[in-house]
């Protein structure tokens, strides 16, 4: 664990008190303000027409940057976003990229107005750039964000910003991410906020000062001026919408839009049992060489309209796996938009009141300076939006109403691979560097009525792309020899996860070696669970193929269509490493799908056919996890009744004997709890034998029959071994009902872990004793 450095407390950001922020600026920085009279006496014409506005605005933007930037980090894969802020930096409208980052843009802001008002000051014409993860904007150092003060008649108006990843910015490793990496200073640089625009001009100073860091400053130096632009256009038309409708009009506009949110969320959340509900997940390996298992913990308490999310247990910072204070807020609110606030037009500034975090300082999702962060958007920040997202999950299952919003967590994390070398194919050798962007197509979260989505993208990134084949040969020496889908690497269940996919690519155009650093997760530890009793999609896994011979055998006609096929020797890439790719040779990347909602025995076979005729699912598959056997494609209903009845046997007798109350519960009054538990009175019983499970007032746990064994239990979407990656013994654990033998919980986690699915407490704090 690093050290904290004196005085790098004044760098730490954290949301403020919007009153209390105006009254401690200068008078030389008036504010614009308006009254609630002013917010409450608008037209809902008026209102609807506006609010429209500074959503195109934004929209605006966005395709703006995306027209200017040359990288495909933006102009493909859209790992980047934008928000108009009111005067204090209080969030009123956000972009559709990465929604992640949502979570860090005021806090910039509220930075700025508190360390730059005065000296060198904040004037008309100003820009800002910024990526240091302790003030905010970004989740780690290449989320460079560009941001802007909006004046009218001499006082501050609103704010403009722009952010997105940016492809390498120095440090020791390419791509700026340093697997081996204990502290920032082995990272990029992480820059306060500083002017970067004067009087509207660019400063070539700051810029050159920028670039200047970067391994491709081309690519660094043209986004900046993209982001530039983006906040240039941005302007304009917040200029155009307040020339036409007014200041104070469009004012009270972006306040109501806050308002607005947060009492819709409140009174979403009023109809909601109170209760505390709880998750924990864990990163494998924390930095390079490191075997360890490290534990990120949240317990989300509900009560009355207010969320608050309590992060005390988890577990120190180490290696590359930390983030920010912002990037757990960020994670939180990568679980709240799509899943609380997807029917609410998403005015972040007041979505966020209506939560609170409460973390320690120095773990790893709030990291303290000068802990290494680079990997936080796609490590713990991730991580820290699929437990808020279980923990939702688990309340939302309780409503009939809003149970349609429970998703199974999706792929766990992004796969990091970047390729750096020499492209000799021109007259003139060039380098080249480029983030392998295929892992953007993940597999999506099951719900209680559909299937996830099939590579369906990225939580966090709802528009988010994979990059064109074609584009990328032809920016790179690279040769994609496949990406395909692949078939069981969705997470079993009665609804299935969404299949992730493979890539297969290797040098075409260089004739030396090229640098390669790998940083992921989920190899060891499962990150894409399932929910009730869902099993958890695939493992992810990279293999480097060396001595293999892909020129030969594309010469001979021969098309390699496994890793086995390329011949060579197959060498299994660590989470994090520094490595290298020579010419010849095959980087193999198979990243992760979606969790299972609910039991798969308890699957529709005729879903289960369809899925092994599309090559979802294969036919060992079918019968080894799902129960059903296909006869030339069609179920054979005799022998699937007898193979889920054998499979179902075969739970009881692996598994820790229990216990069990000899009672039922009554199905047709008791109240759902999910997929598998109801509850009546303070009786919790199996939703599918009424088995009665749990007494409130007397049991500590459900009786359930519990069965730990190895990962490859869970079916084939278990692609790596956990042994190769950590030293911790890594189980596939289940819970089952003891009457009808029903998957409760299925996961692939430490034999350590803590399985709060079966604390009875969740049933009681939650509300629902009562009937």
């Amino acid at each position: 664990m690093t050290m904290p450095i004196p005085g790098s407390e004044r760098f730490a950001s954290r949301p403020v008190d919007p009153e209390e922020l105006a009254a401690a600026l200068p008078e030389s920085l008036p504010l614009h303000e308006v009254t609630q009279e002013q917010i409450d006496g608008l037209d809902p014409l008026t209102y609807e027409v506006i609010r429209h506005r500074l959503w195109s605005v934004t929209e605006e933007m966005g395709e703006a940057l995306q027209r200017m930037s040359g990288s495909p980090i933006v102009t493909d894969a859209n790992d980047f976003d934008f928000a108009i802020c009111d005067e204090v930096g209080q969030e009123v409208q956000v972009g559709l990229y990465n929604t992640m980052l949502v979570g860090a843009v005021d806090l910039a802001i509220y930075w700025t107005l508190r360390n730059r008002a005065q000296n060198p000051g904040i004037r008309e014409g100003d820009m800002f750039l910024c990526n240091d993860p302790w003030v905010g904007g970004g989740l780690h150092q290449n989320d460079v964000i560009v941001f802007q003060p909006v004046f009218h008649d001499g006082k501050l108006f609103a704010w403009t910003s722009a952010i997105c990843h940016e492809p390498d910015l120095g440090g020791v490793g390419l791509g700026s991410f340093s697997p081996a990496a204990q502290d920032v200073f082995s990272e990029a640089l992480p820059t306060p906020p500083v002017k970067v625009v004067r009087d509207f001009r660019l400063q070539d100073d700051v810029a050159d000062l920028w670039v200047r860091r970067s391994r491709v400053p081309m690519l660094v130096s043209l986004d900046l001026r993209a982001k530039v632009g983006a906040n240039t256009v941005g302007r304009k038309r917040l200029h155009e919408v307040i020339e036409q409708y007014g200041a104070d009009t469009v004012k009270a506009v972006m306040k109501r839009m806050m308002s607005d949110a947060e009492s819709r969320l409140r009174d979403k959340l009023r109809t909601l049992p109170d209760g505390t509900w709880k998750a924990t997940g864990y990163q494998d390996q924390s930095h390079e060489g490191d075997r360890g298992v490290h534990r990120i913990a949240v317990a989300m308490t509900k009560s009355d309209d207010r969320l608050t999310f309590d992060f005390t247990g988890t577990d120190p910072q180490a290696g590359v796996i930390n983030c920010t204070y912002a990037g757990m807020r960020g994670g939180v609110m990568l679980a709240l938009l799509p899943m609380l606030a997807q029917d609410i037009p998403w005015s972040a500034g007041g979505l966020m009141r209506c939560f609170d975090l409460i973390s320690e300082e120095g773990t790893i999702n709030n990291a303290t300076y000068p802990a290494a962060v680079g990997r936080g958007p796609i490590g713990p920040a991730w991580l820290t939006g699929t437990l808020v997202a279980e923990c939702l999950s688990q309340m939302l299952d309780c409503s009939p109403d809003l149970g349609k919003s429970v998703q199974a967590a999706c792929c766990g994390t992004w796969d990091t691979a970047v390729v750096a070398g020499l492209d000799q194919r021109g007259d003139v050798p060039v380098p080249f560097l480029n983030i392998m962007m295929e892992p953007m197509a993940g597999g999506y979260g099951a719900r209680p009525t559909f299937d996830g989505m099939d590579t369906g993208g990225l939580f966090c990134i709802p528009m988010g792309r994979i990059p064109d084949v074609e584009m990328t040969e032809f920016l790179y020496p690279l040769l994609t020899l496949w990406r395909r889908e692949e078939p069981d690497s969705g997470g079993p269940g009665r609804q299935r996860g969404g299949v992730s996919a493979s890539l297969a690519v290797a040098l075409y155009g260089s004739e030396v070696p090229a640098g390669l650093v790998f940083a992921s997760a989920g190899k060891a530890v499962s990150q894409n669970g399932g929910l009730a009793g869902g099993y958890p999609g695939n493992t992810g896994l990279e293999v480097l193929v060396r001595g293999a011979d892909v020129h030969g055998a594309l010469a001979s006609g021969r098309i390699p269509q496994s890793v086995e096929d390329f011949g060579g020797e197959a060498e299994i890439a660590p989470c994090y490493a520094q490595s290298y790719l020579a010419p010849g040779e095959v980087l193999y990347m198979n990243w992760q799908g979606g969790g299972g909602y609910g039991d798969p025995l308890r699957r529709d076979p005729e879903a289960v056919a369809h899925d092994v005729r599309e090559f979802k699912v294969t036919a060992e598959a079918a019968s080894d996890v799902y129960g059903v056997v296909l006869r030339e494609g069609d179920v054979d209903d005799g022998a699937t009744v007898e193979r889920r009845r054998s499979l179902t046997a075969r739970r009881r007798d692996r598994s820790e004997p229990v216990t069990a109350v000899s009672a039922q519960v009554d199905l047709a009054t008791a109240r759902r709890i999910d997929d598998n538990l109801v509850v009546s009175g303070s009786i919790v019983g199996c939703a599918h034998c009424g088995q009665q499970l749990a007494d409130t007032g007397t049991d500590s746990t459900l009786a359930l029959l519990r069965y730990d064994g190895p990962v490859t239990d869970a079916g084939p979407q278990i692609v790596s071994d956990p042994a190769d990656y950590v030293d911790d013994e890594i189980v596939f654990r289940q819970l089952s009902c003891p009457g009808c033998l029903t998957a409760m919980y299925s996961g692939v986690v430490p034999k350590a872990h803590v399985d709060h699915v079966a604390e009875v407490s969740r049933f009681v704090s939650a509300g629902v004793s009562g009937g």
